[in-house]
């Protein structure tokens, strides 16, 4: 009965190898549009082939292992390959023989699952990409993850050795410049080579030959790149970005749409392109679509927009965000067609499409029973018949045995769920985000007990620590059971108990923590910009959660001018200095307050304001891990890390924790004037 709502995608295709009225339909107008000579008048004239062409589009992005993973990754082979390989007929022939596998990157992040290929394999990171390498990725962009651990990690696990294949595909972003950068520069070789040949290479784009037809593939990563991860010395363009900037979005698709025109040049014989365009936010995707021209397909990432139809069946507690294809009018007046799945190797996203002979997309050949969204989880994986890669099982089977390791490395409890949604922490205060904050404050006051603030992104939360799930049968939001975290008899881990694993995984960055001194009209400055970037379907990383102040804003009101009541308040929640009334600064602007926040804010990541002024940064550079103190010593002393599994330590060891998360309408700390009244006074 679970299976009733799923595509029948396995339904015999005798009938779609036969001409019938819209394919005849199809061919007459491309054979009138060859004798004509022209593509019906539209902006970019196309070279026209003799026939039509269908592909079939197989297609990720924000891969992101984390400990799920450890299930998705072979569960995502077993469906890829299932359509990859779909033989409805039983002919011995793919019915859609015309296959492309792309991603649009994040493919890989800080987290458990990275750090235990540093023992299994030698290398951080090396365990992803040899899953990438498995699944048969043609190509991928660069998303803003790949850089989170610096450039020389992308370029260790891009490049061969003898030991470790490396990447078995391209990397590729038209907008980045890795030859100012001493790590990458010499991993970048020349445009426009077959994809095949420059595995283990950078490029801006490449060719993939599928059964002789030749398809252009081009990257672009997010221009703000150097605010949102640390890319080194590679050039990012356009060097200065704001999404709401007509011109910037102009001045991003001028650089993508130079890499289209250089390569069609001098390619002639190609007329069908594919954006991988990594821009966090679809509605980038959406507008670049409207002013690129000869690009057919753009598959989004970063913004983790589960695109589905209605045939599509979801994971339990998934929603589309819409309908699978976007299409859009290009500004050569032709159709493309944007697509984009949730991550974390959650789904398969399935492009069949047929273009006419001038090489352009015809929409109404995207059948919904076939195109969209494949669930992974084992529903998904029954349905088409899947059967997980063995090379992948046996990766993350050897990933496992250290990461289960961890999770016998208990240092507190919790009664509740700990709210790490990324829908969540980057648009509201979650029990989650309180509890993290609080023990940065108090690992902030060992080292200066003037300490008052903690402020940090929620975008740093990459999980949550406890279980999501639903009952037998349902798939509503409301049915939703959230638990504390499951017990790991295999560990040695009890139910409700915290483990390392739970704290590595939730905080996959592990950023450092460092102390600055605000005074109120920069905290002012610091909080305003923290709520800047809330706009309605946006989650901005850049979203904060706190301890030691409590604050009101208004999302409807201009960025900068939102913020309408702003306290210090101690750990009793007493109101120890009131900082903005009625939306106006209270007392001496030049009054201090010690604040702890991450390193990587600090340094102005996501865009955060923070003065250098009496900037100590707190974590530790010993590598010798003996000299680490407290209880906790997996992690760096004065790391996000290490700060929650010593707080869990000292308060929760015994007595678990019990903040229950609430919704917006009862938050106290960070307070959505669109939800509820003003109460931080």
């Amino acid at each position: 009965m679970a299976l009733l709502g799923q595509k029948n995608r396995f339904i015999s295709k005798l009938n779609r190898r036969d001409l019938n009225a819209s394919q005849l339909s199809v061919l007459i107008i491309s054979s009138i549009f060859l004798f004509l000579g022209t593509t019906g008048g539209v902006a970019q004239v196309r070279t026209a082939h003799k026939s039509g062409f269908t592909l079939q589009l197989l297609h990720t992005s924000d891969q992101e292992a984390g400990v799920p993973a450890l299930k998705d990754a072979p569960n995502f082979s077993a469906v890829l390959n299932a359509l990859k390989n779909q033989d409805a007929n039983g002919d011995g022939k793919p019915d859609y023989p015309n296959t492309l596998i792309l991603s649009s990157g994040d493919t890989y992040i800080p987290s458990p699952f990275l750090f235990a290929s540093d023992t299994v394999f030698g290398g951080q990171g090396r365990g992803d990409i040899l899953i990438l390498n498995a699944l048969g990725f043609s190509a991928i962009a660069f998303g803003n993850h790949e850089f989170d651990l610096g450039t020389g990690v992308v370029a260790d696990l891009i490049r061969a050795k003898e030991d470790y294949p490396g990447t078995k595909f391209p990397y590729l972003s038209s907008n980045l410049d890795f030859s100012t950068d001493k790590d990458l520069a010499k991993l970048v070789t020349a445009d426009g080579q077959e994809a095949s040949k420059i595995s283990n290479k950078i490029a801006r784009n490449t060719i993939i030959t599928v059964n002789g037809e030749k398809i252009a593939v081009i990257g672009a990563t997010t221009p703000t790149l150097r605010t949102i991860s640390s890319p080194g010395g590679v050039t990012v363009l356009p060097k200065e970005f704001n999404d709401r900037n007509a011109a910037d979005i102009a001045a991003l698709a001028a650089e993508i749409q130079t890499s289209v025109d250089t390569l069609l040049t001098k390619n002639p014989e190609i007329n069908k392109v594919i954006l991988l365009a990594h821009m966090q936010q679809i509605a980038i995707e959406q507008k670049l679509a409207e002013l690129l021209k000869g690009v057919d397909i753009i598959v989004a990432g970063g913004s983790n927009t589960l695109l589905a139809d209605k045939t599509d069946r979801l994971r339990v507690g998934d929603k589309s965000a819409g309908t699978y294809p976007i299409i859009k009018k290009a500004a050569d007046g032709n159709p493309i067609a944007i697509v984009n799945t949730d991550g974390n190797y959650g789904y398969v996203g399935r492009l069949v499409v047929n273009f006419d002979a001038n090489g352009v997309i015809i929409p109404q050949s995207i059948d919904p029973k076939i195109s969209g969204a494949y669930a992974t989880d084992s529903p998904g994986v029954a349905a088409v018949g899947g059967k997980p890669d063995p090379k992948i099982v046996a990766i993350t089977e050897a990933l496992k045995k250290v990461i289960i390791a961890q999770d016998g490395q208990i240092f507190g409890k919790t009664n509740v769920f700990l709210n790490g949604w990324r829908g969540d922490v980057r648009t509201q205060e979650t029990n989650l985000g309180n509890l993290t904050a609080e023990a940065n404050l108090a690992i902030a006051k060992r080292y200066d007990p003037k300490t008052v603030i903690s402020i940090k992104n929620g975008g740093g939360i990459r999980d949550n620590i406890g279980i999501y799930t639903f009952p037998p049968g349902s798939t509503r939001s409301q049915d939703a059971i959230k638990l504390p975290p499951q017990a790991n008899p295999v560990a040695g881990k009890k139910e409700k108990e915290i483990s390392q694993l739970d704290i590595t995984n939730a905080l996959r960055f592990n950023n450092g923590l460092t102390l600055v001194t605000l005074n109120a009209i920069e905290l002012l400055t610091v909080i305003e910009h923290s709520v800047a970037a809330i706009a309605p379907g946006s989650t901005p990383g850049s979203f904060p959660q706190v301890a030691g102040l409590a604050f009101s804003f208004d999302p409807d009101l201009p960025a900068g001018k939102r913020v309408k009541s702003l306290a210090i308040k101690d750990g009793k929640g007493k109101i120890i200095d009131v900082v903005v009334k009625n939306a106006e600064l209270v007392g001496d602007p030049n009054r201090v307050f010690r604040t702890v926040t991450l390193n990587f804010l600090a340094s102005g990541g996501d865009g955060y304001p923070f003065p250098k002024r009496e900037r100590v940064d707190l974590t530790s550079k010993d590598a010798d891990k003996s000299k680490r103190t407290g209880l906790a010593t997996f992690a760096a002393d004065g790391s996000e890390q290490d700060a929650l599994a010593e707080y869990l330590a000292a308060n929760f060891k015994q007595i678990p924790f019990a903040q229950e998360d609430v919704p917006p309408a009862e938050d106290t700390r960070i307070q959505n004037l669109k939800f509820r009244k003003d109460g931080v006074f």
